[in-house]
């Protein structure tokens, strides 16, 4: 079966012998027939957001299908549903009522079907183009949130989605937690072994750390150069301690392949929570960012290679 063929369509008919015949028809055709008999199913069907295609009957009792079309329309899919409308009105007064109501094309019934699969397959390669232009977006907003060297957000996204974190921290009262994150003397490393292997380093960290958080909720960007941020939600302080600690073990523990050899690179953390403060949310969303960096710049003063959390916190590595 071809990729094409593959595409999954919803036939709306009300009267069974119709229904069949039409379902028959659809299948030798290579589609993967689903069926409904009233609009109100259909609609129900059509929310999973499984279907590219639908062709409906437009006179059925309850919902007719201009009515269905319309609901269709309101609904918000996944991806756009090309919908065939089978009528038996003439007038062309009908036919712009259909199209208005949202169908993407029409056939007058009884439908021929030569004429009822050349319509289809025109369906498919609309619904085709749709999926190809929404993967191309898709694609090009994830390059724009990207880090082209690293593959974590970058700055522009930790800028917006941070905001939105703090937002939704605060509307169900639970705890957000940053970890900013610098590499020590990463500088030494570009001086001495070049470009290339301190990218390296920079690869290799992130994909430490990232192997140290919940890959569901937790999220890392870089902040600029060797310093990364990690958002922890529904984390506390003491919780993203402890994820900063075992980050800091681990890179102190696991040399860097690189093409100057196995290097060890120990990394800086300050880590921060959401305060319950009232200020607005990009605020606080710059305030928690400001605490752990404050924290960071504790651990690099007192000697680097350490985890510094803000406020009066103690936290004990061995806990």
């Amino acid at each position: 079966m071809s990729t094409e063929a593959a595409m999954q369509l919803l036939l709306v008919e009300d009267e069974p012998t119709q229904q069949l015949l039409m379902q028959r028809l659809l299948r030798r055709a290579g589609y993967a027939v689903d069926t409904a008999g009233n609009g109100e199913e259909a609609l129900q069907k059509i929310a999973s957001g499984k279907y590219q295609l639908m062709v409906t009957d437009w006179d059925m009792p309850g919902m007719d299908g201009a009515t269905l079309c319309q609901r269709v329309r309101a609904a918000e899919l996944p991806g756009y549903l090309y919908v065939l409308l089978l009528t038996g009105h003439g007038s062309t007064e009908s036919v712009v009522e259909g199209l208005e109501a949202g169908a993407d094309d029409y056939i007058r019934k009884p439908a021929n079907e030569q004429e009822l699969l050349a319509r289809l397959k025109a369906g498919q390669r609309i619904v085709r183009l749709e999926q190809s232009l929404r993967e191309a977006n898709a694609r090009i907003r994830m390059l724009s949130i990207t880090d082209p060297l690293v593959g974590t957000y970058n700055r522009r996204y930790l800028n917006d989605q941070l905001a939105n974190e703090v937002e939704r921290a605060r509307r169900y009262g639970r705890p957000l937690s940053a970890i900013m994150a610098d590499l020590d003397f990463f500088k030494g490393i570009n001086d001495h072994h070049g470009h290339q292997v301190g990218d390296q380093v920079l690869c290799g960290f992130v994909e430490l750390a990232k192997a140290s958080v919940r890959q569901a909720s937790d999220w890392m960007a870089r902040y600029g150069g060797e310093e990364f941020v990690i958002v922890l939600p529904e984390t506390d302080l003491a919780g993203a301690a402890r994820t900063a600690e075992k980050i800091r073990q681990q890179c102190a523990a696991t040399p860097f392949v690189t093409d100057a050899g196995r290097l060890t690179v120990t990394a800086s953390f300050g880590v921060a929570s959401l305060d319950t403060g009232s200020e607005p949310v990009g605020a606080a969303a710059e305030s928690l960012l400001r605490h752990a960096d404050a924290a960071l710049y504790r651990s690099k003063h007192e000697g680097r290679n350490r985890v510094t959390v803000a406020d009066r916190f103690k936290f004990d590595p061995r806990a």
